[in-house]
């Protein structure tokens, strides 16, 4: 009997303390007495301190810049010098913090303490031309009924900061840029991406360099609409040119049905036509603005920039699938 008493403390959690025939139990708490306060003191000092300030990826442990400048080009798939990979992730920032705080540690002047270590200017400077010329090809090739203006404008959001800053933190390019401030701030984190982009062309060609800014830029514009992208302020005017430079008829707007109009929430739905052939319809609050939405409608159609458009072909060149046809098979 008592054998069973026991186990079913065992099975409880309960401790006992057995003194010849008299067996004294023990309540065990499942969280400590000190937790609670210590939590509290922990969260007001969170509250009042605020969060840490982020480490760069060098200071914590287990941590080789070689290997990962390497497994950097391996990752990618790219052949990449790693002289000129490693120059590239040095920011001219770096070398003078650098070289002010071995002034400072040694009290010598700056050529006896001169870093023998190269910045990345003229890479970024390179790549960031290559960029430019490249994107502006391939929009042509991709979009030829596009104006210059819609071509400018496509070629200005994928060189924007917001866009190559996304792209270069998701390739890892942040933690191996070797910067005075972290986290890496976006201009000295878009240099470092196009120096990175003139690297590959010294290393592989611009081939090479072409393809990966179509895998990695040109990508960006899937889900984004052409106008997001190039503020047109009347689109009616910009339809109106369009059709005079084709040779076609001058829209003429229809109100096809409308709901609500009475009411503090109305929906107008107007088609443009051009000789009895419907351009493109749009809905809108007013008329005024189902209107303009209709001939944004009709402006993506001209210039092929639709949703439900043939999408862009970027599988990588025949001979990478011939090398990885090749490497697969053996």
């Amino acid at each position: 009997m008592a054998s069973g008493i026991v186990n079913c403390v065992r099975t409880l959690g309960i401790h006992y303390k057995h003194v010849g025939r008299n067996v004294s139990f023990t309540q065990i708490r499942e969280k400590k007495r000190w937790m609670k306060a210590y939590t509290s003191i922990m969260a007001r000092k969170l509250k009042l301190e605020g969060p840490p300030p982020p480490k760069r990826r060098s200071q914590h442990p287990n941590w080789d810049y070689h290997a990962e400048v390497q497994a950097f080009s391996i990752r990618l798939h790219e052949d990449f010098s790693l002289e000129l990979l490693k120059t590239a992730f040095v920011s001219p920032c770096y070398v003078q913090s650098e070289q002010q705080r071995r002034q400072a540690l040694l009290g010598m002047d700056s050529e006896t303490t001169a870093l023998v270590l190269g910045d990345n200017v003229q890479l970024s400077a390179q790549g960031l031309g290559f960029t430019q010329s490249f994107l502006s090809d391939w929009s042509k090739a991709s979009f030829p009924c596009l104006p210059n203006e819609g071509l400018t404008a496509i070629v200005s959001h994928l060189t924007s900061s917001a866009v190559i800053c996304h792209v270069a933190r998701n390739l890892a390019i942040e933690e191996l840029t070797m910067s005075a401030e972290f986290p890496v701030p976006d201009v000295v984190l878009y240099s470092t991406f196009t120096a990175v982009i003139g690297a590959l062309q010294q290393s592989s060609g611009a081939e090479q360099a072409g393809f990966f800014l179509r895998d990695f830029l040109a990508t960006q514009l899937i889900g984004k609409d052409l106008f997001d992208m190039w503020m047109v302020v009347d689109p009616m005017a910009l339809l109106v040119e369009e059709l005079a430079r084709q040779n076609l008829p001058l829209p003429e707007p229809r109100l096809i049905r409308s709901a609500g109009a009475s009411t503090v929430l109305p929906l107008y739905f107007v088609g443009l036509y051009s000789d009895k052939t419907l351009l493109g319809q749009g809905p809108g609050e007013t008329v005024l603005v189902a209107e303009e939405e209709a001939a944004r409608v009709a402006l993506r159609k001209f210039y092929g920039f639709t949703e439900n458009r043939r999408p862009s072909d970027f599988s990588p060149p025949q001979n990478f699938q011939q090398q990885a046809i090749q490497s697969s098979s053996t």
